[in-house]
């Protein structure tokens, strides 16, 4: 039962989340992280440092929808296993609803 990455992480792309994770498997696209799902050991260590509270376990109703996202992207994007600076307007866009429709991109990060 692996954790997700959710919209929450689009445009505010904080690492801190990368940092605490023991077997990497967190990936990186241009503005948002996903959590590998096969990969994850579902250890839990990520979820309270998110400061954006993007990361949910699937057995959360809310992570349905975003399982297949996070499987699919995390086989196309860079693998990320060490902290990076936060975008400089990521805290402005903390908790803005629907931000996968309206900011999403599909295009890798540049990984470690």
């Amino acid at each position: 039962m692996p954790y997700v990455v959710t919209e929450q992480c689009i445009k505010c792309k904080y690492t801190d989340c990368v940092e605490v994770c023991p077997v990497d498997c967190f990936y990186e696209g241009d503005n948002m992280l996903v959590i590998h799902p096969d990969e994850c050991i579902d250890c839990g260590v990520c979820e309270p440092e998110c400061p954006a509270e993007a990361i949910l376990p699937d057995t959360d109703g809310r992570a349905e929808e975003w399982l297949e996202m996070n499987r699919q992207y995390a086989a196309a994007w860079p693998n990320l296993n060490r902290k990076k600076a936060a975008p400089a307007d990521a805290d402005a866009f903390k908790g803005v609803p629907d931000k996968f429709k309206t900011y999403f991109s599909d295009k890798p990060g540049s990984g470690n």
